[in-house]
């Protein structure tokens, strides 16, 4: 909670503040949806500052365990908007994306996604 997030889609906004995650409370993962508020926003986006939006973790810097014994771990803490049925409020993602993220039914994220990790 309170965590800054890089958003990585093309809806409008720049900044998202996590409000809480929905599952758990240790925090989001990779593939955790969470609430958010949007912070920074781009001018003439689909989003304005002080919205409230729901959000896929796409990238997270804590290290996530693989089942062959590797680890992905990103660089910064990045989130793709999405609205209340699943699905993302941007055409485009930005970036690298994990696969686990198909085992959390977000497989219309990995289409839209320029890379998967």
């Amino acid at each position: 909670m309170r965590t800054s997030l890089k958003v990585v889609d093309n809806s409008g906004a720049k900044r998202v503040a996590c409000i809480q995650a929905l599952k758990g409370k240790k925090g989001a993962r990779l593939g955790d949806t969470i609430v958010c508020s949007v912070k920074e926003a781009q001018p003439g986006g689909k989003v304005k500052k002080g919205e409230v939006h729901y959000g896929v973790v796409v990238r997270a810097a804590m290290p996530k365990g693989r089942c062959d014994g590797s680890e992905v771990k990103f660089d910064d803490n990045a989130v793709v908007l999405i609205n209340k049925h699943g699905e993302p409020i941007g055409t485009r993602v930005f970036g690298p994306v994990p696969h686990e993220l198909r085992k959390k039914k977000h497989v219309k994220i990995l289409s839209l996604a320029e890379h998967i990790a």
